[in-house]
């Protein structure tokens, strides 16, 4: 019983999501009732413990909100000014083959993204513009949600790595980097093949006519060489700089060689591919009177104080410090918090980006007023769905607040697969990592919950230690392809919000490889060492 209700977390979620395809606001109202209630009944965690959980998830709930309307009304405000067809123009300019908008778009520009902010921040940014492309929202969400896994690894500066593996001990600087190192070589095998899952996705899932797998093997060279110039490019800037800025350098590396090779139809076929546009959906010809740089300077504005914001010491001390709404030891039960810097918020930023766009485009303030109601209906959608999730998801973290003795949820689980399976461990590994990423909805928090428990298992099986711990990190980037506030996030800036089921069902796929080609990773590095 202890055990089912430890999976609990993990089961509910995926029978009535997955299965059932209930639409999140349903399915996960379930999931957070059945794991509230064994978690009084089966797990002893007192009525005060789950009442705090459920305001500490519901606190962190408004964060994500904040994050998504700045996202919204970002893209409705330029939609408003005009640039976003100036920023259409631009992609068209590059490539009218949507094949090729989804890797630029959703893996590279997302990379960028997840480099400066992470907290699923990307796929709230990336998935609009492919829908702006023409893309379905179902087709965009998924691309954005998959091409999201590689660079969570780097996360925001380096956050899953440095914050991740914080409570490891004898963490230093030599330490962070090794690990650094290691994940870029394991991607030589994992990383290198998402850009061409994108594709595959695209033309197996969401063309319109008779499915042609052609369409996606033709693209196979351009997008190994993508992989090949971003993965070997994020090994050199780890092995140079550590773990901060591989995702940032490594994204604007491939984005450059991308957009040059494209625009120069370099490995590319001659035929453009547009079979997955939605119904209906026509090329603006008009051409815009907005320059290029204009249209784009909100989001290089968000790039630069995302940064500014976590890099330079007196302007991060400034925002995390000023405006500070974060409820620290909730119903006054040591330990439970959730922090809420709202200026260092990527949300903020956003929102801020959204109100200059107006002035930067020589546009009226009404149109930031009028995305700002459009952006607010879909915000509040979602509410509906992260709520009881977040709630789900702090009472598994806050299990280890019990009567009965047990130890937290997620780390009976961790010992369970651990005893079990520890034999094959470089296998398991990664998918712990996955495990933690969908509870938790966070690639740091999963490795700062299981961290030293792969330590440990590593330490009894005799394995390297280094190795593992980085198995962990990339598990817990290929969860974020299926953690159910991501999906909710990524379906309500594209219009889909109750379809998070039809989502997870294509995302969990290549998780599952992603997961499994980590294992094969970690063998062959076993055996080299």
């Amino acid at each position: 019983m202890l055990l089912l209700t430890a999976f609990s977390a993990i089961i509910a979620p995926f029978l009535f999501l997955v299965i059932l395809r209930m639409p999140a606001k349903k399915g996960m109202l379930y999931s957070a009732i059945i794991v509230l209630l064994l978690g009084y009944m089966v797990w002893g965690v007192e009525t005060t413990v789950i009442a705090a959980s459920f305001l500490q998830g519901l606190h962190r709930a408004i964060t994500i909100l904040l994050i998504l309307f700045g996202a919204i009304v970002l893209l409705n405000t330029l939609k408003n000014t005009g640039a976003v067809d100036r920023i259409n123009e631009g992609f068209r300019g590059i490539s009218s083959d949507m094949r090729v908008q989804a890797i630029i778009v959703a893996y590279l520009f997302g990379a960028l993204i997840e480099g400066a902010a992470g907290f699923g921040t990307p796929a709230a940014v990336a998935g609009p513009l492919l829908v702006a492309l023409g893309f379905t929202p179902l087709a965009a969400a998924t691309l954005s949600l998959v091409a999201d896994s590689v660079p969570v690894s780097f996360g925001a500066v380096g956050t899953p790595v440095i914050v991740g593996l914080s409570n490891i001990e004898g963490v230093n600087q030599s330490f962070l980097q090794d690990i650094a190192v290691r994940i870029t070589r394991m991607d030589f095998l994992v990383g290198l093949f998402i850009p061409f899952m994108l594709v595959f996705l695209l033309v197996f899932f969401f063309s319109k006519g008779k499915r042609n797998m052609k369409d996606a093997y033709v693209m196979l060279p351009w997008t190994l060489m993508v992989g090949v110039v971003y993965t070997v490019s994020a090994a050199i800037y780890a092995a140079l700089f550590g773990p901060e800025f591989v995702s940032i350098l490594a994204s604007l590396t491939g984005l450059a060689v991308a957009s040059i090779t494209a625009k120069k139809g370099i490995l590319l076929p001659k035929e453009t591919w547009n079979d997955a546009l939605v119904e209906g959906f026509k090329v603006e010809t008009k051409k815009s009177d907005m320059g290029l740089i204009a249209a784009w300077t909100p989001y290089l504005i968000v790039v630069a104080l995302l940064l500014a914001t976590r890099i330079v010491p007196a302007v991060k001390s400034f925002t995390q410090t000023y405006v500070d709404l974060s409820w620290r030891n909730i119903l006054g039960i040591q330990g439970i918090n959730s922090g809420w810097q709202v200026l260092y918020s990527p949300g903020t930023i956003l929102v801020i980006a959204a109100v200059l766009a107006v002035y930067i485009q020589k546009s009226s303030f009404s149109a930031f007023t009028e995305a700002s109601k459009v952006s607010m209906g879909s915000v509040m959608g979602a509410a509906l769905a992260l709520i009881p999730t977040l709630a789900l998801v702090q009472v598994f973290t806050n299990s280890g607040m019990n009567t009965s003795g047990l130890i937290p949820m997620p780390q009976y689980i961790a010992n369970t697969m651990a005893d079990t399976l520890g034999g094959v461990w470089l296998s398991i590994a990664p998918f712990l990592g996955i495990l933690g990423a969908f509870i938790t909805g966070s690639a740091t928090v999963s490795t700062l919950t299981f961290s030293p428990i792969q330590y440990s298992v590593a330490q009894q099986m005799g394995l390297s230690t280094n190795l593992v711990l980085a198995q962990q990190v990339m598990g817990g980037a290929a969860g974020n392809m299926i953690c159910v506030h991501n999906v909710v996030a990524a379906t309500a800036v594209v219009g889909l919000v109750g379809k998070e089921g039809d989502v997870i069902r294509k995302t969990l796929g290549p998780c599952i490889i992603y997961g499994i080609l980590i294992g094969i990773a970690g063998m062959v590095m076993s055996t080299m060492m």
